[in-house]
């Protein structure tokens, strides 16, 4: 055999262990994107795929690993299983010809979120995918609370147990919006979920009957909401539309009681002025001498002449003074 011949062997032999290098028998496909509930069941799915060519391929080794850990968190290699406490095949009768690797996650906590990969072998090749996983929780339903304060009072909106971070919106009996006009505050708490809370200070004068508390996870969708009906006024915090000048429930009874009692203090005085008018007429007929044997007295009776209400004048202008 020349030289011209070898290589064309070595040629052809190097294409064949290209092509096989290049084939895969085995391949594990997997949902590139799952969403899990915080505290609920989380499944990552992965199947095995094995080409025509591959008939009754069996498991051998499957090992399911989360980006950043270092101790895999399930493992099955030739008939035992070693598993993290919370993880677990999907299928409960698993075995070597199920070729379902998907990985069940019990109890979804926010550690759970990240980047994972399945490893599996089998007796006719191996192959490794990865998957994604988002952890979400559900917010509570909102709670409003009220506070009457000194003007017009103020609306608390409060919801929790959220993730990632929300927001709250603030809607009026007529379906406008006045969440520009509140101020939202979100924590995180020891479990790394959210609380939100959002104030909206009110005006007397703009008040509407009700409100409505809106409760939005971090996508825009709509978890939760609540409505609050709003206590009246009291009087003395009500803008009557006159000025600035506002008149409390004091005043509407002070006001009374001040006519009433000047009319009072008039009538005495006008017993004190007809009281002294009728002594000193008294000793005005002691000092008249006799005449036909009768006293000429004067006739007045309770009668009051423009001397007596001038006198009444001054005396209830001298009190007031």
């Amino acid at each position: 055999m020349n030289m011209a011949s070898m290589g064309i062997l070595l040629i052809f032999a190097l294409i064949c262990v290209s092509i096989n290098a290049d084939t895969d028998f085995v391949k594990v496909e997997c949902k590139a994107q799952q969403t899990g509930q915080y505290g609920q069941q989380s499944l990552l799915e992965c199947v095995v795929r094995t080409t025509a060519d591959v008939v009754n391929a069996k498991i051998i080794v499957v090992t399911w690993r989360k980006k950043g850990d270092n101790k895999p968190l399930m493992v099955y290699n030739r008939g035992e299983k070693q598993l993290q406490p919370g993880y677990k095949f999907a299928e409960p009768s698993w075995n070597v010809q199920n070729m379902n690797v998907s990985l069940l996650i019990t109890n979804t906590a926010l550690k759970d979120s990240g980047n994972y990969f399945c490893y599996v072998m089998t007796d006719s090749g191996d192959h490794t995918a990865d998957i994604s996983l988002d952890v979400t929780a559900k917010y509570n339903k909102p709670k409003i609370y009220y506070d009457p304060g000194t003007t017009g009072g103020t609306l608390m909106c409060e919801s929790d147990g959220g993730f990632p971070k929300g927001r709250i919106g603030w809607f009026s009996e007529l379906k406008d919006e006045w969440t520009s006009s509140s101020q939202m505050e979100a924590k995180k708490t020891g479990s790394g979920l959210f609380h939100l809370s959002s104030k909206l200070p009110l005006q007397p004068g703009s008040r509407f009957s009700n409100y409505t508390c809106i409760v939005y996870n971090a996508s825009g969708g709509k978890e939760g909401e609540n409505t609050f009906v709003l206590p009246d006024l009291p009087p003395e915090r009500q803008e009557t539309g006159q000025g600035p000048e506002k008149v409390g429930p004091a005043a509407k009874i002070v006001a009374p009681v001040v006519v009433i009692g000047s009319l009072i203090i008039g009538l005495l005085l006008l017993l004190v002025v007809l009281h002294r008018r009728r002594s000193q007429q008294a000793r005005r007929c002691s000092t008249i001498p006799l005449m036909s044997g009768h006293h000429q007295v004067p006739d007045r009776g309770s009668h009051v002449e423009e001397g007596d209400l001038e006198e009444i004048g001054e005396t209830w202008h001298g009190s007031r003074a």
